[in-house]
């Protein structure tokens, strides 16, 4: 197996490129000391055998590696971080700055003396701050996004890329791990699921709005012109996109296409997916997902477009983390192991820290699981008012609740998509809707994320949100409730499938028959949620 191989899968990141923030409100301080959280294990292996439901077809659910592999995988030190500015709003001297810093672990073990490091950890706010740091903390470094990007201005211009209002680009953080190298940390939680606000503030934990894909497409038409281009760069990218999103048990394997298509068309593929949409692991480059908002997922049942995963109580979300953060890329899909790259057959050596890219504590997940839980959607500017009122009375009149149940505006279950059946005895294991509201299904059926379902997402916070329906395709509340947008002739404002000129966003006919008053009002309803 190719060392190394293993940072192309995390959420679409590639080896090959050699290339202050509005917090959520913070929660008042419990000043007690002597917090004893009851950490709870995160690796069972019977938890971890129900915690996913299984896909459409259920050959290819994953087979999730034991306990004993996962808890021999290195526990990740955290190092310090430390802000990335965009070119021109850099302070003076900030690089040579970094440069002469000492190497700093704040949550962690010193590889080199085995001392043991950690924030403090008193009380439940101390926690949840711990958490923070774990939320920001980078998997791997001049990766998915080399350094070399973020102090390019062409960059910024090919991706548009949002610069926060203190002209931070909040997605990362520069790392020193040796004194003297600086090196751009990336993949953490954060770079998904940080937002920039129109007016440059940061809201942590929301939809995020890094152009992660339309960075790939740039990074591979980069390395593909340089002069020194790998001579095998095209076979390494195949290989790549097969790592992250085939699905071999599927007759035909949507993603065989890979295995023909150019530089260019893998990149145009990837450019074409819009901030806000992203084509992540286990999902497709032609069936993106919409980046989820974390801001009140504390409530949700299920996680994921697909409804993929139970959340039956705190410790499924750390789960989750640790499977999106390296665990389902040592699962075994029908056989298919998607950390062996190109052979995807083996599992590698847990205690390579290439290969794996080490996991988070316990503790740290826990931590972790505490902050995302205690994040606050910001303050709403919309405010209820007559037209909202009227809006309000739509959405009674025409059932929406039934879905999008008050007070959390989603019913939490599950709806079948388009064609899906759901197998005998599903409906007595999980909360599944008799309708399916006939969307693309693709995502819920030909990905490694497809349970035959989509989750009935919930409505509050819409108004900071972009990018709605599963894949993303309308930008705006406005396009999604334009009936304009199930004919043929529609050009999408969001996602628009690879090689499309236009695109039909069917399905969720919800809304679409409303005369012009009562949709606006319905949408300016919304927008106080």
């Amino acid at each position: 197996m190719q060392k190394k191989s293993l940072v192309l899968l995390a959420t679409g990141a590639f080896v090959l490129l050699a290339l202050s923030a509005l917090a959520p409100s913070r929660q008042s301080e419990k000043v007690e000391s002597g917090f004893k959280p009851n950490i709870p294990k995160t690796w069972d292996d019977a938890a971890m055998a129900t915690l996913e439901v299984p896909l459409a077809n259920p050959i290819g659910s994953p087979k999730q590696i034991p306990a004993d592999y996962y808890y021999r995988i290195p526990v990740r030190p955290i190092c310090k971080s430390y802000p990335v500015y965009a070119p021109g709003h850099e302070p003076q001297g900030y690089m040579d700055w970094l440069k002469q810093q000492k190497p700093e672990i704040v949550w962690g073990v010193d590889p080199k003396t085995g001392a043991k490091h950690a924030p403090p950890l008193k009380t439940e706010a101390d926690w949840i701050r711990a958490g923070e740091i774990v939320f920001d903390s980078p998997r791997f470094y001049d990766r998915a996004l080399p350094i070399e990007g973020v102090r390019d201005p062409a960059w910024y211009r090919k991706t548009g890329a949002p610069v926060a209002s203190d002209g931070t680009l909040p997605f990362v953080r520069y790392v020193v791990r040796r004194k003297g190298k600086v090196e751009l940390g990336n993949l953490s939680c954060a770079m998904c699921h940080t937002r920039v606000m129109p007016d440059g503030r940061i809201l942590k934990g929301a939809q995020g709005n890094f152009p992660f894909d339309r960075n790939i497409g740039f990074g591979i038409r980069t390395v593909a012109a340089a002069p020194n281009r790998p001579p095998d760069l095209l076979d390494k990218m195949r290989a790549n996109e097969l790592s992250l999103y085939a699905t071999p048990w599927l007759r035909p394997d949507p993603s065989a296409r890979f295995k023909t298509m150019s530089l260019d068309e893998i990149a145009s593929a990837r450019e074409a997916i819009p901030p806000g949409v992203q084509a992540r692991h286990r999902t497709s480059s032609f069936y993106p997902a919409q980046v989820p908002d974390l801001i009140g997922v504390k409530d949700r049942h299920y996680l994921d477009r697909t409804g993929l995963q139970q959340q039956r109580g705190m410790v499924d979300s750390m789960r989750y983390a640790a499977l999106n953060q390296g665990g389902d890329d040592v699962a075994s899909f029908d056989g298919f192991i998607p950390a062996d790259v190109p052979n995807f057959k083996k599992l590698p050596d847990p205690a390579d820290p290439e290969a794996i890219g080490g996991r988070y504590s316990d503790e740290q997940l826990y931590a972790l699981a505490l902050y995302v839980y205690s994040l606050q959607p910001p303050p709403n500017p919309n405010k209820f008012d007559a037209l909202a009122a009227r809006g309000q009375k739509v959405f009674e009149r025409e059932g929406c609740a039934m879905c999008h149940t008050p007070p959390l505006y989603s019913n939490n279950k599950l709806t079948p998509a388009e064609g899906f059946t759901p197998p005998p005895g599903a409906d007595q294991k999980y909360d599944i809707l008799p309708i399916s509201v006939g969307t693309d299904p693709g995502l819920a059926t030909k990905t490694r994320r497809g349970t035959g379902y989509y989750k009935v997402p919930s409505l509050k916070g819409v108004w900071y949100r972009s990018m709605f329906g599963h894949s993303g395709w309308c930008a705006t509340l406005e396009d999604w409730f334009d009936p304009r947008r199930t004919r043929d002739d529609y050009i999408p404002t969001g996602f628009k499938p690879y090689g499309a000129k236009t695109y039909a966003v069917k399905g969720h006919p919800f809304g679409l028959n409303l005369n012009a008053e009562d949709r606006r009002a319905l949408i300016v309803f919304l927008k106080t949620l």
